[in-house]
């Protein structure tokens, strides 16, 4: 099946009993309102940042590509984890535009011409250009060093934070890099060329699903919980924590796409066996801010 053991090796969770979070009807609401919360503070802290102002030969595309994009959990789940580790929210925002930023990059060098007929599952259907596909392919290179701007230039003259800013920033480039998310991108490309039974699809897809939006949310949650002064220990059960939240959004995604039944009983095995794991990372953190961070699963990642 897949491997999801990321470095360092994490703790023998299955020596452990599954830790449940059960939440009511108002907590449920409550939690829905918290990830909309999040991602409202995102989306202004954006549009102030890229507003339609001249030249809008310029700043046109970029507010279109960045706000057409589909929205991923993952700057969310940033501004979370650090509020899970003590932080506030304003520490985080910048990081989790950053992040927003890369991933509209990365969605929009997937939908030029030259890749659109490509047999991918989870490919949004009907996806419509507005500019030419030289303008997507240069905007798109232009948000990834204007996410990092964005990053750099937090208004935080304290030394601890520029530490903790220039950590981020090498997490988030790794992420994203040759080994994280565009390494996702070319096995998710060979789509079409992979036969086998059942159980080699699935571990397949569970690859790609872990290379790219599995490494995007545990960059998040590494991040949030750098930014927010958490130790090292939590930084790493946060990456953790998102690797497997991401896999299981990755799994949702591509699952839309998957018609034999036996792959989706697979797919759901892993997804309840990632769930787990998911859960267990949270183990020793407040328990009222870990009802908020564990419903991401449900509220944003999972329909499996």
């Amino acid at each position: 099946m897949i491997s999801l053991t990321p470095p360092p090796p994490p703790p023998p969770f299955l020596s452990h009993r599954t830790m449940a979070i059960t939440m009511s009807n108002n907590q449920q609401s409550s939690s829905s309102n918290y990830w909309t919360s999040l991602n409202q503070e995102i989306d202004a802290h954006l549009k102030q940042a890229i507003p339609l102002r001249p030249p809008l030969s310029v700043y046109e595309p970029m507010h279109h590509l960045t706000f057409s994009a589909p929205r991923t959990p993952a700057p969310a789940l940033c501004i979370a984890a650090c509020e899970l580790v003590g932080g506030h929210r304003d520490q985080a925002l910048p990081a989790a535009s950053a992040l927003r930023l890369m991933h509209a990059a990365a969605f929009t060098h997937e939908q030029l011409p030259a890749l659109k007929d490509r047999p991918r599952p989870g490919r949004p259907p009907n996806y419509t250009h507005k500019f030419e596909p030289n303008i997507e392919l240069l905007t798109g290179d232009g948000l990834v060093p204007f996410g990092m701007e964005l990053l750099a230039s937090s208004d935080d003259p304290a030394q601890e934070m520029l530490d903790r800013i220039l950590r981020v920033i090498v997490e988030i480039t790794r992420a994203m890099g040759s080994q994280g998310f565009v390494e996702g991108q070319y096995k998710e490309s060979q789509y079409g060329g992979i036969d086998g039974e059942e159980a080699v699809q699935v571990a397949w897809i569970g690859e790609v699903c872990k290379k790219k939006e599995g490494e995007l949310h545990a960059c998040a949650g590494a991040c949030g919980a750098i930014l927010g002064g958490g130790s090292d220990e939590e930084v790493e059960k946060l990456r953790r924590y998102g690797l497997y939240v991401g896999t299981i959004r990755g799994i949702d995604i591509i699952s839309g796409g998957v018609e034999s039944k036996d792959e989706k009983l697979l797919l759901l095995e892993e997804v309840n066996k990632l769930r787990n794991l998911a859960v267990e990372e949270l183990r020793g953190f407040d328990q009222g801010k870990v009802e908020k961070i564990s419903s991401i699963i449900d509220n944003e990642c999972c329909n499996v």
